[in-house]
């Protein structure tokens, strides 16, 4: 039976974390169904399957981290039957002989082997299996994260759901830390429980994927929490519940997501700990990139947009934008683009090994984001060829896709030029960091209404600050300047843009 291995997403990124199956065994598939969510250094990514059938095991289970190539869920013809779970001997049997030599686990145990001798050679000798976000499987080990405490099934439905998450079970009830890459015992899905010695006795704790995201993104402990459920199922009533206060009755309504990388603090806690992972660990390793390797210049300029916020709001009002939700970001990308016309080197890349300035001929407009995973910067492919409605429609659907955390790294790559609009926060302006690949960050700040000397009156005017942050390797200062200057004298009157 053919088994899906992760694909490769692109962006020379090795590995994902699996967030969520939205299949569980015995379902049938469709191709191009979505079977799976993952989690990569970039974004969240939803995952299709490339074969029709019926779901015969999920290989890995959720929370794991796993390596590019390794197979993530077997796919058996339509109406096979799933193949049942080993049960796991009892205390003092003897462990079912092997066809390969058990490793010897860190207590003495009996470990199963990570790949069983004699397995078949043809999956690995399919070609690659090209999907939605790319291909290029290589067979590698897969990467546990480590657990708390230790789990003992109650009943012989919790042992046989453990096994399955596990892989084997050593003599005695011992559990094995070991994955057994190839394994098509099925794996539980929307049930699979979440063990530790949190819960009383180290009784297995029940709950859904969505309800163990929730959980994370609140910062709260599914061991702490007390299940209402079915047969003891913790619900997302109980996590809303339980994170309102230990009195509290559960939310109607649910409470609002902290971010993945700031977990809510339990009582008496002093610190809490998270793992630097995914789009945050990306995110940290390429500012200090970019930060170390291109030399930074910034340079400021405060403008009167109150013609722009007028312009902004006829706009509005205008029927061709009655689907696309306008504000100055709309008028900034366009002055932007306009501006590069004159300043092309803005647009260019610095090309340290083959010494050589890479000049676009495209503008690649990339628009920073802010999610709970840490930030991204999307771009907008040709941003330079679109009309105002166009380029105001993709700003919103870069926007909303960024914010649900469904960015596509196809969607990261290939930028060349980035805007970061620090005003929707209330900041007047920052010193921006160059976004790798790229030679320059626009800082766009607050809209305020100042005291500003106008017609030679002083009046209350809308004003904004801009920062531009260049590489100075290819943009000196005078073409930084003029840039800077252009894009500025564009959102002081919109009208202007019909010189360029």
């Amino acid at each position: 039976m053919p088994e899906y291995k992760l694909p490769d997403p692109g962006e020379g990124l090795t590995e994902a974390e699996i967030v969520g199956w939205r299949v569980k065994v015995g379902d049938v598939v469709k191709i191009n169904d979505i079977v799976v969510e993952i989690e990569t250094a970039k974004s969240l990514v939803e995952l299709p399957s490339p074969y029709a059938g019926t779901v015969t095991a999920l290989l890995v289970p959720e929370g794991e981290t796993v390596a590019v190539g390794t197979p993530i869920i077997a796919i058996g013809e339509p109406g096979s039957a799933a193949p049942e779970a080993p049960a796991a001997p009892a205390a003092g049997a003897a462990a079912p002989a092997s066809p390969a030599a058990a490793e010897t686990g860190p207590a003495g145990a009996s470990v199963a082997p990570a790949v069983a001798a004699g397995a078949s050679t043809a999956e690995a000798d399919e070609p690659p299996m090209k999907t939605l976000v790319g291909y290029g499987p290589r067979t590698v080990e897969s990467r546990r994260r480590p657990r708390k405490g230790t789990a003992s099934p109650t009943s012989d439905a919790g042992a046989a759901a453990q096994l399955q998450l596990q892989g084997a079970f050593a003599p005695g009830g011992a559990e094995s830390s070991a994955v057994v890459e190839g394994d098509e015992t099925p794996v539980p899905s929307v049930t699979a429980p979440v063990s530790g010695s949190g819960s009383p006795g180290g009784v297995a704790v029940l709950a859904k994927p969505p309800v163990r995201k929730l959980a994370r993104d609140l910062g709260v402990d599914l061991r702490d929490v007390t299940p209402t459920g079915p047969n003891g199922t913790i619900t997302r009533a109980d996590v809303e519940g339980f994170r309102g206060g230990a009195a509290a009755a559960p939310s109607a309504a649910p409470a609002a997501a902290a971010p993945a990388f700031a977990p809510a603090a339990r009582a008496g806690e002093r610190e809490t700990r998270e793992p630097i992972k995914g789009v945050r660990k990306m995110m940290a390793q390429a500012m200090v990139d970019s930060a170390f390797t291109s030399p930074h210049v910034t340079e400021w300029i405060t403008v009167d947009v109150t013609k722009t916020m007028k312009y902004v709001e006829r706009l509005k009002a205008h029927r061709d934008f009655r689907d696309v939700k306008v504000s100055p970001l709309l008028v900034v990308a366009r002055a932007v683009c306009l501006a590069m016309r004159r300043t092309p080197e803005v647009n260019a890349t610095w090309d340290a090994q083959a010494q050589e300035v890479v000049f676009k001929h495209y503008v690649n407009l990339g628009v920073a984001a802010a999610t709970p995973r840490g930030l991204v910067v999307p771009n907008i492919k040709d941003a330079d060829q679109m009309g105002m409605v166009e380029l105001g429609g993709a700003i919103n659907a870069l926007a909303r896709t960024a914010r649900e955390g469904r960015t596509q790294p196809a969607e990261m790559s290939g930028g060349s030029f980035t805007i970061t609009n620090v005003g929707v926060f209330g900041v007047d302006a920052g010193t921006p960091i160059i976004n790798p690949g790229e030679s320059a960050i626009l800082c766009f700040g607050a809209v305020r209404k100042q005291p500003w000397v106008h017609k030679g009156k002083i009046k209350a005017r809308d004003i904004t600050t801009l920062a531009l942050s260049f590489d100075h390797r290819l943009i000196d200062g005078e073409k930084g300047s003029r840039f800077l200057a252009d894009v500025a004298g564009i959102l002081e009157d919109p009208a202007s843009a019909l010189l360029f």
